[in-house]
């Protein structure tokens, strides 16, 4: 597998994020992430936070969020990619950087599934974090691997506007 190495998982041109939710392969927004007139994104793997952290699904949108409370939670399963400069701002317009979400570093574990999850050396990605939460979320369900036709019957829902983060969050 192809991980990517160096300073805190980035170069100049290339940075790795872990993605959780609707932009993993088979859900909803991945199209976002294979869209090569949006940037470029390369699929470096498999890979689980080290820390636990509550990923809940909230909102009349059942959106998942990745709240940030290390400690809280389980292991999230996701995927990592390596993207470009243009990937990354796309990725941070869709979950509203900076108003919605937080994009932070945490240390994950790459890991092989195929062949009985062996582990790779651990990587400091980016994340998208729910930082600012109503304490109510953490005591919704905390999942371990979403997906949006998930057990749990809360598929996403589109939204077309995003320019208000409270409102997504009602």
């Amino acid at each position: 597998m192809p991980y990517l190495r160096g300073k805190e998982g980035e170069s100049q041109s290339h940075h790795l994020i872990f993605v959780y939710g609707t932009l993993k392969r088979n859900e909803p927004n991945h199209d976002l992430v294979t869209d090569s007139s949006k940037g470029k994104a390369i699929f470096e793997g498999m890979a689980r936070t080290v820390q636990k952290f509550p990923l809940v699904i909230a909102s009349r949108y059942n959106i998942p969020y990745l709240l940030y409370k290390e400690g809280v939670g389980k292991h999230v399963i996701g995927e990592l990619y390596k993207v470009d400069e243009d990937m990354l701002d796309r990725m941070d317009e869709l979950e509203c950087n900076g108003k919605y979400y937080n994009r932070i570093k945490v240390e994950v574990q790459p890991f092989i599934p195929d062949d009985g999850d062996r582990v790779l050396p651990i990587v400091k990605p980016w994340v998208y974090f729910l930082m600012n939460f109503r304490e109510h979320l953490l005591d919704l369900p905390h999942l371990e691997n979403y997906s949006s036709k998930g057990s749990h019957g809360l598929e996403y829902v589109s939204s077309e506007d995003t320019s208000d983060p409270e409102q997504i969050y009602e």
